[in-house]
Order: C-alpha cells, then structure tokens, then sequence
C-alpha cells in the first residue's frame, strides 16, 4: 500500500484549488500525473466523470470517493484531499471532508485490487477517518493510509465460534457488488458487517469485486436463514440463493441503513416469505428500488433489444452477403442441406442467405424472452420465448414479441407472488412456472390479443408500403431526430428496433425506413470527427483524439462514437447532430433508397438501393451537423472566453481554477 500513496499524492488544503467535486478530482489526478501515475489526464477525468454519472460517490460521514479503472492509469494509485468547507459528493448527510480518489489500471491485478478494497472497509472506520482528519502533515496522513490499511483485517469471512458458544440464533448470507467493484463493493459488505455484530445476527459476505469473488460454500448458503442482495450489478450466480427470505436494494442501502436491512430479512424469514414468495426480481429493480413504471418499463423493453441486437446484426449481414454475391433471387433456391455444390457460388450465396434466416428467425422470440427476463429474471425465458414463436407464427410480428414478453412477465411476476407450500418451493422454478405460465401465454397470444397485434401489424407494414412523398419525408424527419437525440439510448433503440421489426417481412416501405435509420445513425460521429478536423482549436485534446477514432465509428453505424462530445457539451453537440439526422433521414427516404442489412455502415453500401443518392444523403446530414455545432462551439467561445477548449486547457497547464 506504501507504493500507492505517497505524501506527494496528499492535499491538506484542497479548498485553495477545489470548490467543486470536478475540481476535486482534478487537483488530485495533477497529483498522479506528476507522478507518472496517470498519462493523460483529461481522459482520465472523463473515466471518472463516467463513473460519478452511474452513481453519486458521497458517503455518509463527510466521505467522497471518486473512482474509476482507466486505460490511462499506469499503476494502482490513491490520492487523499481534506476539505475544511466540504466538497458537495452527493451523500445525504451533506458534503465531504476527506475525499479519495481511488485509480485503477484497467488491466490491474487482483493483489493491488484487494488493497484498495481494504482501504474501502477501512473508511467505515470511524477512529480510522478521526484520525485523519487530524492529520497535521502530508506525510503522516500517507503514513496512516498505507499502515492502517496494510494491518487491515479480512473481514469478508465471520470470526470463529468459540469452543462451547452456542451459534447465533440466525445466519444471513449476502452479496455486494458494484459498477467498478473497487470502493462500494467493500464498503457495503464492510457496514453489513458492523451491523450484524451489534445485531449479534451471524453474516456472511460474498463481495463480488474487481478483486474477484470467492463462492460461498454450498453448505454456508443451506445453513443461512435469509440472503441480502446489495448490488448495482446482476448478482452472479444468483440460483445459489433460490427459496431463502431476500432482502435486494442497491449497494448505497448496504451502506446507509444496514440495520434496516438486517431487521427486514429477519422480519420475511418470520412470516415465512421466500423469493419464490415476493414480487419482481433483482433484474426488475436492481439499484433504485424506487424506479417509477415508466423507468422499469423503459429498462425491460430495452433488455430484450440488447439481446436481440446481435441475432439482428449477424442474421441481417448473412441475408446481406447472400443477396450480394448470389442477387435477388437467392431467396428462391432449394436447401442447401440437400443440394450444395462446392465449386458455385451460388451454393455459397444459398448457404449464407439460408444461415441468416434462421438466425433472423430468432429475432422475435429472443425480443419477446428476454423483455421477460428484464422482468423476472430466468423463470421469465421459457414463457417469453414461447410467446415470442407465437407471435411469428401468427405473424404478429415485432408488435406480437413486444407484447408477449411483457405479458410473459406479468405472468411470472404474478405467480411468484402466490404463496405455496415449502415442499413444492424446489420444483417451482423448473417445472411449475414454466408449465403454467407458457400454457397462459400460449393462450393469451393465439386467442385473445395475438390476432388484433398481427392485424395492426398488418396495418403498419401497408402504411409503409404507401409511403411517399412527403409522409416519407416527415417519417425520415422523425425517424433522424430519434437516432440523433441521445446517441445510442432508449430513443434512438426504439428507432433502431422499429426499423429491425420490418426485416422480418421486409416490403419496399420498410427496407426504405432500414436505410434512412443506418444513414441517420452515421451522422453524429462523423460530424463530430469533420469538425475536429476543421475546427481543432473549438475542441479539447482529448475532444480531437476522439475525434479520429469517430472517423472509423461513424462509418461503421455506431451512433455512439459521438457520446464523449455530447457529454462534454450536451447543449450544443444533441442540436446540431438532431438537425444532421433529421437532414439525411428525410433525403434518403426521398431518394427511395433502401436497404436490406440492418448494419454495417458505409461497408454494405454495394447492398443498398440508390447507393450514390444515399452517400449524398449521408454528406449533407454531415455538413449540416458539422456546420451546426461550429457555429455554436464559436458561438460560446466568442462570449465566454473561458469556456473555451484553448481557455480551459491554459488553466490546467496553469493550475489556476477555471473562474480566473
């Protein structure tokens, strides 16, 4: 621990150059990069800005500790800052005193993991922070850090019994874990601790970390009388845990109220409650166990196009290849499986086509299953795949999937709510949930709302068969402002998907929303990777790195290669990459461009109808978007000097904070 702090990495007085949780961990990271320790320190602070967005790092008792794993961390490395005013970290109980900032390489091992976590136990200690807020120097409070936290214990596992001493009356066993699993992991299972010592309840901790994680053994897991799930992260393994009295919140409830967790598995073991008894799963609220429908919803709908993503993209691309090397009407040529020539290519287009469609068969169901695991986690897969076939086959289509995973869901969650007898809990989740809930699926989908989908279904694919004129400009329009407006989030998902759903049963109208969606995508990260390249001194030099890799990304259709400028300066980046995408959506459906591969970029380009109007298309969206957000980034540089990316890179150099 003595390599990783050094008095050189300790700020007494970090008030003098840090207001600010930003200016916090910038004071501290110039620290590291004095020393070596980190490379390039913007791309540094984005890391840990990135971090800071998933979750608040503010703890309870004056503690912040900013944290991340970057590619430009050289070695494991702690930086300690003490605050008399108190830095705003987002903890409830207020600002923070002493802040931590914790770098790890992304690569780094698990020897230097397992210290930092230590150290993240060790702040739970109030003699341990007591002491360093009275440090007098910097070399003492390094000191302190690295031999308290060297002399650590391990109190991931529970104290011997003594010989003679009656067991505790109850046994809990638990899992914490966290995004980066380096400070909040340890913390929590290190409060859970704390906690149950006083509770005098026996508790286990199983911490999931970057350090690794060690399994419970099965007879620990049999022997306790109830499981607490503190994660931000699905709890790996989690089957382990099945038909035992569950408490599950986010990892920040592990550290905040750990006797209220206790007390509530305690209070379920009572009445008798398992998780084969409660409502939704970990998957349904992990983190924020106060997420509202409209959250939850939007988190379940986007499970299932993750999953379906791949099967989309792999199946699409072989569908593709076929159509390019054997034409258009490959789709008419027998089994390969019975007829395969080795020397034609025909054969081979045949063969590529054929492997495609059977992949992108599975688009449906997959949607369908895992939007029913988002939901209720595996019990879900069964009832929701098996809706997802129903509605192909009634060729409810993509509507059909969306419905039947979320109906598969209910079902689920509907029966886990049902108490049952102690002696069926073992053979619920392998035999009576599946079996009841396809058969109301099955039902619910062939007879009741599967036939009123498959008819609007119907009605959609017609409507964008008749597309013209200007409703496909204003579908182009609309389809270009969802791809653009947060860059690979739920929005531009719901456009990606709606436009996915059409291959299935592609028609000329759906194949036209295929090619405006992929050439809408492109647009922000080229824009953004052109105006870098013309304008360099309106961007940061990280802003122009990235800009060279946004080349290649925008070319590929991976809208997300403009997220680091937009959270730069959201205010400017989202409008002028809207305005490119609304652009190049409404030309190519103008144009009458179409497109049968549901990715690939400018690479599938020779599969796309009216290839030279659609490049047309997608360098005017670019221009715009390129001119758009220039005039706004000089715009600001104008009237803020400071502001400016040559202003703000000055300050760093300077170490003057950025209002001078």
């Amino acid at each position: 621990m003595s390599e990783m702090i050094t008095a050189e990495l300790v700020d007494l007085e970090i008030d003098r150059s840090a207001g600010t949780k930003e200016a916090a961990a910038r004071a501290l990271a110039e620290r590291m990069v004095a020393l070596g320790r980190v490379t390039d320190l913007e791309g540094f602070l984005a890391d840990v800005a990135a971090r800071e967005a998933q979750m608040p790092t503010g703890l309870d008792g004056g503690i912040g500790i900013p944290h991340c794993r970057s590619a430009h961390v050289t070695e494991p490395t702690l930086a300690f800052g003490r605050s008399a005013a108190g830095i705003d970290f987002g903890a409830p109980d207020g600002p923070a005193d002493l802040i931590f900032l914790i770098a790890a390489p992304a690569g780094a091992d698990d020897a230097h993991l397992t210290i930092l976590s230590s150290l993240a136990r060790q702040l739970m200690d109030e003699e341990f922070t007591g002491a360093l807020r009275g440090a007098s120097d910097p070399a003492s409070a390094a000191a302190l850090i690295s031999g308290d936290t060297a002399a650590a214990p391990d109190a991931g596992q529970p104290s011997p019994e003594a010989p003679g001493e009656e067991p505790p009356a109850f046994r809990i066993v638990a899992v914490t874990s966290c995004p980066t699993g380096i400070a909040h992991t340890y913390m929590a299972a290190e409060s859970l601790e704390n906690a149950a010592r006083e509770a005098g309840v026996e508790l286990t901790v199983e911490t999931q970390g970057s350090a690794g994680f060690t399994r419970l053994g099965p007879e620990v897991i049999a022997a306790a009388d109830g499981v607490v799930f503190a994660h931000d992260v699905p709890v790996r393994e989690k089957e382990r845990f099945a038909g035992k009295p569950t408490v599950d919140v986010g990892v920040k409830a592990g550290i905040s109220r750990p006797a209220e967790l206790i007390a509530e598995v305690r209070a379920k073991a009572a009445r008798g409650e398992t998780t084969a008894d409660v409502g939704p799963s970990p998957v349904d609220n992990a983190g924020d166990s106060g997420d509202g429908y409209g959250t939850k919803l939007r988190k379940w709908l986007m499970s299932g196009v993750s999953y379906m993503v791949p099967f989309v993209a792999a199946g699409g691309l072989l569908i593709a290849l076929g159509f390019a090397i054997g034409g258009w009407k490959i789709d008419k040529a027998p089994s390969v499986a019975e007829h395969f020539v080795w020397t034609d290519t025909t054969s081979w287009a045949a063969l590529l086509f054929q492997i495609g469609g059977l992949a992108f068969a599975f688009l449906v169901p997959v949607l369908a299953g895992y939007i029913a695991y988002g939901m209720a986690d595996r019990p879900g897969l069964v009832p929701g795949f098996v809706g997802g076939s129903v509605a192909v086959t009634i060729n409810a289509g993509f509507l059909g999937g969306l419905a039947a995973g979320l109906i598969a869901g209910a079902v689920v969650m509907g029966i886990q709510r049902v108490k049952i007898p102690a002696v069926l809990r073992g053979i619920m989740p392998v035999v009576v949930i599946p079996l009841i809930s396809s058969a109301v699926v099955g039902f619910l989908m062939f007879l009741v709302i599967g036939k009123p989908i498959a008819e609007l279904q119907s009605a959609l694919t017609d409507w964008l068969e008749g597309l013209s004129g200007a409703n496909a400009i204003i579908l182009g329009v609309i389809l270009g402002l969802m791809m653009c407006f947060d860059l690979g989030g739920p929005l531009n998902k719901v456009a990606y998907a709606f436009a996915v759903g059409g291959l299935a049963n592609p028609t000329e109208g759906s194949l036209k929303v295929m090619a405006a969606v992929m050439a809408a995508g492109m647009v922000p990260p080229l824009a953004m990777a052109l105006a870098t390249t013309v304008r360099g001194r309106l961007f940061t030099k990280t802003e122009r790195e990235n800009g060279k890799a946004a080349w290649f990304l925008g070319a590929s259709f991976i809208t997300e290669g403009a997220i680091p400028f937009a959270a730069a300066d959201p205010l400017r980046v989202i409008p002028a990459s809207m305005a490119g995408g609304a652009v190049t959506g409404a030309l190519s459906m103008a144009f009458g461009c179409t497109l049968r591969a549901p990715h690939g970029g400018i690479f599938v380009v020779p599969l796309i109808g009216q290839p030279l109007l659609y490049l047309v298309a997608i360098v005017a969206g670019v221009g715009v978007s390129t001119a758009a957000v220039i005039l706004l980034k000089g715009a600001r540089k104008t009237g803020s000097p400071e502001g400016s990316a040559t202003a703000d890179e000055a300050a760093t150099d300077k170490r003057v904070p950025a209002a001078v």
